[in-house]
């Protein structure tokens, strides 16, 4: 043992990350969640550039429609706005930074907006250290994103058909 040696940044550093490992060591990856997870996160940069590249539609619903897709069937056919309606125009405006125009046309839009950015640099910091940053358990996590999400979206959908 060497005690003459004097603690560097670095060490410190070394030590840092360790701790962080121990209380959120994460689930070990391999290389092809690795790079599942490089194309996952330029697909989301790809679909943030799309919303750059979106006008948000004044009524607060319809952007789509500049991508080619058709207008909403059930906004057509009932008169009512489909739980989705707005995500693509809340998208618009969230990368534009009008945060409140965002939330709304669609408040889950605004949500799932944020988990997707917040997304990007977690792959990357998960492929870097080979480990599911801060997630030990994928399954669990991934299902209460989902069931948080839809749950947002259907009560904004419920509250929107109300008033």
């Amino acid at each position: 043992m060497n005690f003459n040696s004097k603690p560097t940044a670095r060490t410190s550093d070394n030590r840092l990350l360790s701790a962080l490992r121990e209380l959120h060591p994460g689930m070990p990856i391999g290389w092809k969640l690795r790079l599942l997870l490089i194309c996952w996160s330029l697909f989301l940069i790809g679909g943030f550039c799309v919303a750059i590249r979106i006008q948000p539609d004044p009524r607060g619903f319809g952007s789509h429609q500049q991508l080619g897709f058709a207008p909403c069937v059930i906004k057509n056919q009932f008169s009512i706005p489909c739980p989705s309606c707005g995500m693509t125009t809340s998208f618009s405006h969230f990368v534009r930074g009008q945060l409140s125009q965002s939330a709304q046309a669609n408040t889950s839009g605004l949500i799932l907006a944020l988990v997707c950015l917040a997304m990007i640099p977690w792959s990357w910091i998960s492929v870097y250290h080979r480990r599911l940053w801060l997630i030990s358990n994928p399954e669990l996590c991934l299902l209460w994103l989902i069931c948080g999400l839809t749950s947002i979206t259907v009560m904004e959908w419920a509250f929107r058909m109300t008033f």
